[in-house]
């Protein structure tokens, strides 16, 4: 079986940040998009360091589906952010909602990973380049299958 949604079109601009020491990383990102009216496009690329982390990964919770975003796991630092990516969308009232997905290492060099959740913040820096989408609408709404929030995205 195959089921999906899609939308098509292209990259309209590119906006490059760095986050500076204590910045909260996804309210930086966040940030970012707004200010630069950024609601339908892709977090590129991130790397960095980071004081401490919080990520959550997938658990059985009390929806639909079964399954869902639990409590976020708190990791101390310093740690080093290999990588982030994700998408920028916006809920139906259009406040900008971002999905972002990490892989970080700590001084053994022992990787984690996950869905990152507030409370992230940055050590040193932050390099991210996060690209605007043209004719693509990324809306974030609750899927009533499943029970929880998912991106449909649609051709505008």
């Amino acid at each position: 079986m195959v089921n999906f949604d899609f939308g098509a079109g292209g990259f309209a601009r590119a906006v490059a940040v760095r986050l500076k020491p204590g910045t909260d990383l996804l309210e930086g990102l966040t940030q970012v998009c707004k200010e630069n009216n950024i609601q339908n496009g892709v977090i590129v690329s991130a790397l960095g360091s980071l004081s401490k982390a919080y990520l959550c990964n997938p658990t059985e919770v009390d929806t639909k589906a079964g399954y869902g975003y639990g409590e976020p796991t708190f990791i101390d630092g310093p740690l080093e952010l290999l990588g982030a990516s994700g998408v920028v969308c916006h809920d139906l009232d259009g406040s900008v909602n971002l999905h972002v997905h990490v892989t970080i290492s700590n001084k053994q060099a022992e990787c984690f990973g996950g869905h990152l959740a507030p409370g992230t913040t940055v050590l040193l820096t932050t390099d991210a380049v996060i690209a605007e989408l043209s004719g693509i609408e990324m809306e974030r709404k609750m899927d009533p299958d499943l029970d929880v929030p998912i991106l449909t995205p649609r051709t505008k």
